[in-house]
């Protein structure tokens, strides 16, 4: 089950948030094949963050997930996200890093056990 986090010092209070978090949620479920019942997201805003010594809009990313990851899927979901935070945050693309995580199912907890 995917869980996507992502962190940016630009401050949301006049930003729709649920966009981007629906949009988020489409990406990932159309780029591992998943259900979007199944993806959880997370964003927060506001967060003190530099990137090459600078506040400008910055991002950081992990999406972490039992399966479905792979280095072409990975790629396509990083292009999706990185468009999304650009077109609604003003991110630019080369300020996002999104970090991937391929886990074992006994490393993710749901339901009071693990996958």
């Amino acid at each position: 089950m995917p869980c996507l986090n992502l962190t940016t010092n630009v401050n949301l209070d006049a930003v729709d948030t649920s966009a981007i978090r629906s949009e988020a949620i489409s990406a990932v479920a159309k780029h591992t094949g998943l259900p979007e019942s199944y993806i959880m997201t997370s964003l927060k805003g506001s967060v003190p963050m530099t990137f090459g010594g600078t506040e400008q809009p910055t991002a950081f990313g992990e999406l972490v997930s039992v399966g479905g990851l792979n280095p072409d899927v990975n790629e396509k979901i990083s292009a999706a996200i990185s468009t999304i935070l650009e077109t609604k945050l003003n991110v630019p693309k080369s300020r996002f890093f999104l970090k991937f995580h391929d886990t074992e199912g006994s490393n993710f907890g749901w339901n009071g056990s693990t996958f």
